[in-house]
Protein backbone atom coordinates (compact mmCIF):
# COMPACT_ATOMS: atom_id res chain seq x y z
CA UNK A 1 0.00 0.00 0.00
CA UNK A 2 1.00 3.48 -0.97
CA UNK A 3 1.51 5.87 1.71
CA UNK A 4 1.47 9.96 0.91
CA UNK A 5 3.40 12.28 3.59
CA UNK A 6 0.91 14.88 3.41
CA UNK A 7 2.71 17.48 5.22
CA UNK A 8 5.51 17.12 2.59
CA UNK A 9 2.99 17.74 -0.06
CA UNK A 10 1.28 20.70 1.93
CA UNK A 11 4.97 22.12 2.14
CA UNK A 12 5.83 21.81 -1.71
CA UNK A 13 2.51 22.73 -2.92
CA UNK A 14 2.36 26.11 -0.38
CA UNK A 15 5.94 27.41 -2.29
CA UNK A 16 5.28 30.15 -4.52
CA UNK A 17 8.40 30.87 -6.35
CA UNK A 18 8.64 34.70 -5.97
CA UNK A 19 9.80 37.75 -8.89
CA UNK A 20 12.43 39.22 -6.88
CA UNK A 21 14.73 42.05 -7.96
CA UNK A 22 17.85 42.89 -6.22
CA UNK A 23 19.69 46.28 -6.41
CA UNK A 24 23.36 46.10 -5.65
CA UNK A 25 25.31 42.71 -5.65
CA UNK A 26 27.93 43.37 -3.79
CA UNK A 27 29.82 41.74 -1.03
CA UNK A 28 26.38 41.18 0.83
CA UNK A 29 24.11 41.60 -2.40
CA UNK A 30 25.90 38.99 -4.31
CA UNK A 31 25.61 35.58 -1.71
CA UNK A 32 21.79 37.11 -1.09
CA UNK A 33 20.66 36.81 -4.46
CA UNK A 34 22.58 33.77 -4.65
CA UNK A 35 20.70 32.29 -1.74
CA UNK A 36 17.11 33.61 -3.36
CA UNK A 37 17.65 32.14 -6.64
CA UNK A 38 18.72 28.43 -4.80
CA UNK A 39 15.44 29.10 -2.90
CA UNK A 40 13.71 28.66 -6.09
CA UNK A 41 12.65 32.57 -6.67
CA UNK A 42 13.06 34.38 -10.16
CA UNK A 43 15.61 36.85 -9.37
CA UNK A 44 16.67 39.51 -11.51
CA UNK A 45 19.67 41.48 -10.53
CA UNK A 46 21.59 44.75 -11.12
CA UNK A 47 24.39 46.81 -10.26
CA UNK A 48 25.92 49.12 -11.14
CA UNK A 49 29.39 47.78 -12.07
CA UNK A 50 27.59 44.91 -13.82
CA UNK A 51 30.32 42.55 -13.72
CA UNK A 52 29.87 42.01 -10.28
CA UNK A 53 26.46 40.96 -10.95
CA UNK A 54 26.96 38.27 -13.99
CA UNK A 55 28.46 35.80 -11.53
CA UNK A 56 24.78 35.12 -10.88
CA UNK A 57 23.48 34.75 -14.45
CA UNK A 58 24.92 30.95 -13.86
CA UNK A 59 22.63 30.76 -10.36
CA UNK A 60 19.80 31.59 -12.75
CA UNK A 61 19.41 35.30 -12.60
CA UNK A 62 18.80 37.84 -15.07
CA UNK A 63 20.98 40.39 -14.65
CA UNK A 64 19.92 43.57 -16.28
CA UNK A 65 21.96 47.06 -17.46
CA UNK A 66 19.29 49.55 -15.56
CA UNK A 67 17.88 49.30 -12.26
CA UNK A 68 14.37 49.99 -13.37
CA UNK A 69 14.67 47.26 -15.66
CA UNK A 70 15.35 45.15 -12.58
CA UNK A 71 12.25 46.19 -10.80
CA UNK A 72 10.00 46.44 -13.41
CA UNK A 73 9.80 42.56 -13.74
CA UNK A 74 9.37 41.79 -9.97
CA UNK A 75 6.51 41.75 -7.45
CA UNK A 76 9.49 42.75 -4.81
CA UNK A 77 12.61 44.83 -5.05
CA UNK A 78 15.52 44.13 -2.72
CA UNK A 79 18.24 47.21 -2.14
CA UNK A 80 21.32 46.60 -0.56
CA UNK A 81 22.87 49.85 -1.84
CA UNK A 82 25.82 51.48 -0.23
CA UNK A 83 23.95 54.66 1.68
CA UNK A 84 21.22 56.84 1.79
CA UNK A 85 21.66 58.87 -0.90
CA UNK A 86 22.53 56.37 -3.14
CA UNK A 87 19.39 54.15 -2.58
CA UNK A 88 17.55 58.09 -3.27
CA UNK A 89 19.63 58.12 -6.21
CA UNK A 90 18.46 54.66 -7.93
CA UNK A 91 14.82 55.36 -6.91
CA UNK A 92 14.27 58.70 -7.50
CA UNK A 93 17.00 59.76 -10.34
CA UNK A 94 17.74 56.70 -11.86
CA UNK A 95 14.27 56.08 -12.13
CA UNK A 96 13.36 52.73 -10.38
CA UNK A 97 10.79 53.75 -8.16
CA UNK A 98 8.32 55.06 -11.38
CA UNK A 99 9.02 51.30 -12.61
CA UNK A 100 7.81 49.81 -9.58
CA UNK A 101 4.25 49.24 -9.55
CA UNK A 102 1.43 50.18 -7.39
CA UNK A 103 1.09 47.21 -5.12
CA UNK A 104 4.89 46.19 -5.01
CA UNK A 105 7.02 45.93 -2.00
CA UNK A 106 10.05 47.47 -1.70
CA UNK A 107 12.85 46.28 0.93
CA UNK A 108 15.60 48.14 2.03
CA UNK A 109 18.03 45.70 3.34
CA UNK A 110 20.82 48.59 3.22
CA UNK A 111 21.95 50.41 6.52
CA UNK A 112 21.28 53.88 6.26
CA UNK A 113 19.55 56.27 8.55
CA UNK A 114 16.14 55.90 9.89
CA UNK A 115 15.48 59.91 8.86
CA UNK A 116 16.22 58.46 5.00
CA UNK A 117 14.19 55.67 5.30
CA UNK A 118 10.83 57.29 6.83
CA UNK A 119 11.23 60.05 3.71
CA UNK A 120 11.83 57.19 1.34
CA UNK A 121 9.12 54.78 2.51
CA UNK A 122 6.71 58.23 2.77
CA UNK A 123 7.76 58.69 -1.15
CA UNK A 124 6.74 55.08 -2.43
CA UNK A 125 4.05 55.11 -0.40
CA UNK A 126 2.61 57.74 -2.29
CA UNK A 127 2.54 56.19 -5.45
CA UNK A 128 0.90 52.64 -3.86
CA UNK A 129 4.34 50.94 -3.23
CA UNK A 130 4.32 49.29 -0.01
CA UNK A 131 7.81 49.38 1.74
CA UNK A 132 9.88 47.92 4.41
CA UNK A 133 13.32 48.78 6.26
CA UNK A 134 14.72 45.43 6.91
CA UNK A 135 18.82 45.81 7.41
CA UNK A 136 21.02 42.54 8.71
CA UNK A 137 23.63 41.95 10.74
CA UNK A 138 25.49 38.48 9.92
CA UNK A 139 28.14 39.26 7.48
CA UNK A 140 29.68 37.87 4.42
CA UNK A 141 29.61 35.03 6.30
CA UNK A 142 26.15 34.93 7.60
CA UNK A 143 24.64 36.35 4.15
CA UNK A 144 26.18 32.70 2.64
CA UNK A 145 24.63 30.23 5.37
CA UNK A 146 21.48 32.15 5.54
CA UNK A 147 21.54 32.86 8.90
CA UNK A 148 21.25 36.70 8.80
CA UNK A 149 19.66 38.37 11.33
CA UNK A 150 17.34 40.99 10.15
CA UNK A 151 15.94 43.75 11.45
CA UNK A 152 12.39 45.03 10.29
CA UNK A 153 10.68 48.36 10.50
CA UNK A 154 7.04 48.56 8.87
CA UNK A 155 3.89 47.70 8.65
CA UNK A 156 2.77 44.01 9.94
CA UNK A 157 1.24 43.50 6.49
CA UNK A 158 3.93 43.73 5.05
CA UNK A 159 6.74 42.13 6.89
CA UNK A 160 3.95 38.73 6.39
CA UNK A 161 3.98 39.42 2.88
CA UNK A 162 7.88 39.59 2.73
CA UNK A 163 8.28 36.38 5.26
CA UNK A 164 9.24 34.05 1.82
CA UNK A 165 11.90 36.15 0.62
CA UNK A 166 13.27 36.56 4.64
CA UNK A 167 12.98 32.71 4.95
CA UNK A 168 15.84 32.07 2.57
CA UNK A 169 18.54 34.95 4.43
CA UNK A 170 18.26 34.22 8.16
CA UNK A 171 16.38 35.01 11.38
CA UNK A 172 13.36 38.20 10.58
CA UNK A 173 11.97 40.07 13.79
CA UNK A 174 9.41 42.49 13.36
CA UNK A 175 10.33 45.42 15.70
CA UNK A 176 8.18 48.49 15.14
CA UNK A 177 7.11 50.84 12.19
CA UNK A 178 8.81 52.43 9.17
CA UNK A 179 12.53 53.56 10.65
CA UNK A 180 12.58 51.18 13.53
CA UNK A 181 14.57 48.15 11.81
CA UNK A 182 17.36 51.00 10.67
CA UNK A 183 17.40 52.14 14.66
CA UNK A 184 18.14 48.11 15.34
CA UNK A 185 20.57 48.13 13.24
CA UNK A 186 22.28 50.92 14.58
CA UNK A 187 21.96 49.88 17.96
CA UNK A 188 23.44 46.47 16.69
CA UNK A 189 26.54 48.31 14.72
CA UNK A 190 27.08 50.24 17.89
CA UNK A 191 27.32 47.24 19.98
CA UNK A 192 29.44 45.82 17.33
CA UNK A 193 32.17 48.40 17.10
CA UNK A 194 32.46 49.43 20.92
CA UNK A 195 33.04 45.60 21.68
CA UNK A 196 35.44 45.09 18.65
CA UNK A 197 37.84 48.00 20.25
CA UNK A 198 37.27 46.54 23.73
CA UNK A 199 38.36 42.83 22.78
CA UNK A 200 41.36 44.40 20.59
CA UNK A 201 42.82 46.79 23.40
CA UNK A 202 42.25 43.64 26.25
CA UNK A 203 44.10 41.42 23.93
CA UNK A 204 47.24 43.89 23.36
CA UNK A 205 47.20 44.88 26.66
CA UNK A 206 47.55 41.33 28.01
CA UNK A 207 50.19 40.94 25.30
CA UNK A 208 52.03 44.14 25.73
CA UNK A 209 51.97 42.91 29.61
CA UNK A 210 53.97 39.31 28.09
CA UNK A 211 50.95 36.93 28.36
CA UNK A 212 49.86 34.68 25.86
CA UNK A 213 47.31 36.39 23.90
CA UNK A 214 45.64 33.01 22.32
CA UNK A 215 45.62 31.65 25.99
CA UNK A 216 43.89 35.02 27.20
CA UNK A 217 41.16 34.74 24.91
CA UNK A 218 40.78 30.82 25.82
CA UNK A 219 40.50 31.94 29.69
CA UNK A 220 38.06 34.41 29.17
CA UNK A 221 36.12 32.16 26.92
CA UNK A 222 32.95 31.54 28.55
CA UNK A 223 32.82 34.31 31.70
CA UNK A 224 30.84 37.07 31.90
CA UNK A 225 33.47 38.93 28.91
CA UNK A 226 32.67 35.93 26.43
CA UNK A 227 30.66 37.05 23.53
CA UNK A 228 30.33 36.20 19.37
CA UNK A 229 32.84 39.21 19.21
CA UNK A 230 35.64 37.60 21.20
CA UNK A 231 35.25 34.45 19.81
CA UNK A 232 35.03 35.46 15.58
CA UNK A 233 36.73 38.50 15.81
CA UNK A 234 38.95 38.03 18.30
CA UNK A 235 40.22 34.85 16.88
CA UNK A 236 41.12 37.09 13.42
CA UNK A 237 42.96 39.14 15.90
CA UNK A 238 45.02 35.91 16.92
CA UNK A 239 45.33 34.63 13.33
CA UNK A 240 45.92 38.38 12.28
CA UNK A 241 42.95 37.68 9.54
CA UNK A 242 42.38 41.20 8.19
CA UNK A 243 40.33 39.65 5.02
CA UNK A 244 37.66 41.88 4.60
CA UNK A 245 33.95 40.36 5.88
CA UNK A 246 32.56 44.09 7.47
CA UNK A 247 35.12 46.58 5.83
CA UNK A 248 36.35 49.27 8.86
CA UNK A 249 34.84 51.84 6.33
CA UNK A 250 31.27 50.31 6.88
CA UNK A 251 31.56 50.43 10.68
CA UNK A 252 32.63 54.00 10.36
CA UNK A 253 29.58 54.97 8.64
CA UNK A 254 27.38 53.17 10.86
CA UNK A 255 28.76 54.59 13.46
CA UNK A 256 28.41 57.93 12.14
CA UNK A 257 25.00 57.40 11.55
CA UNK A 258 24.15 56.56 14.85
CA UNK A 259 25.54 59.65 16.24
CA UNK A 260 24.13 61.67 13.49
CA UNK A 261 20.56 59.86 14.98
CA UNK A 262 21.08 60.37 18.16
CA UNK A 263 22.02 64.13 17.71
CA UNK A 264 18.37 64.71 15.98
CA UNK A 265 16.97 62.43 18.97
CA UNK A 266 18.33 64.26 21.42
CA UNK A 267 20.61 61.49 22.82
CA UNK A 268 24.42 61.74 23.94
CA UNK A 269 26.16 58.63 23.10
CA UNK A 270 29.66 59.68 24.12
CA UNK A 271 31.37 55.93 24.32
CA UNK A 272 30.04 55.28 20.12
CA UNK A 273 31.76 59.20 19.68
CA UNK A 274 34.86 57.91 21.12
CA UNK A 275 35.36 54.93 18.51
CA UNK A 276 33.61 56.94 15.80
CA UNK A 277 37.17 58.68 16.35
CA UNK A 278 38.86 55.61 16.77
CA UNK A 279 37.54 54.29 13.58
CA UNK A 280 38.22 57.54 11.51
CA UNK A 281 41.71 57.24 12.29
CA UNK A 282 41.97 53.72 11.30
CA UNK A 283 40.65 54.58 8.13
CA UNK A 284 42.71 58.01 8.43
CA UNK A 285 45.57 55.66 8.15
CA UNK A 286 44.80 53.59 5.28
CA UNK A 287 42.94 50.73 6.95
CA UNK A 288 39.52 51.59 5.50
CA UNK A 289 39.28 48.25 3.48
CA UNK A 290 40.26 45.81 6.23
CA UNK A 291 37.41 44.28 8.45
CA UNK A 292 36.66 46.09 10.91
CA UNK A 293 38.42 43.52 13.03
CA UNK A 294 41.60 45.42 11.55
CA UNK A 295 40.65 48.55 14.19
CA UNK A 296 43.42 46.37 16.41
CA UNK A 297 45.71 47.39 14.06
CA UNK A 298 44.96 50.73 14.39
CA UNK A 299 45.37 50.04 18.35
CA UNK A 300 48.56 48.15 17.90
CA UNK A 301 50.29 50.75 16.02
CA UNK A 302 49.59 53.24 18.77
CA UNK A 303 51.21 51.45 21.11
CA UNK A 304 54.25 50.41 18.82
CA UNK A 305 53.20 46.94 18.92
CA UNK A 306 53.43 45.00 15.06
Amino acid sequence: MTTTNTDTVATETAFQPLHIAVLGTGMMGLPMAHRLCAAGHHVHVWNRTRAKAEPLAAAGATVHDHAADAVRHADIAISLLESGPVVAQVLFSQGAAQALRAGNLFIDMASIQPRETRAHAEQLQAQGVACLDAPVSGGTVGAEAGTLAIMVGGHATDYERALPVFAALGRATHVGPHGAGQLAKLANQMIVGITIGAVAEALLLATKGGADMAKVREAISGGFADSRILQVHGQRMLERDFAPRGRVGVQLKDMRNALVTAQELGFDAPVTALLESLYAQAAAHGLADLDQSGLFVELAGRNGMQ
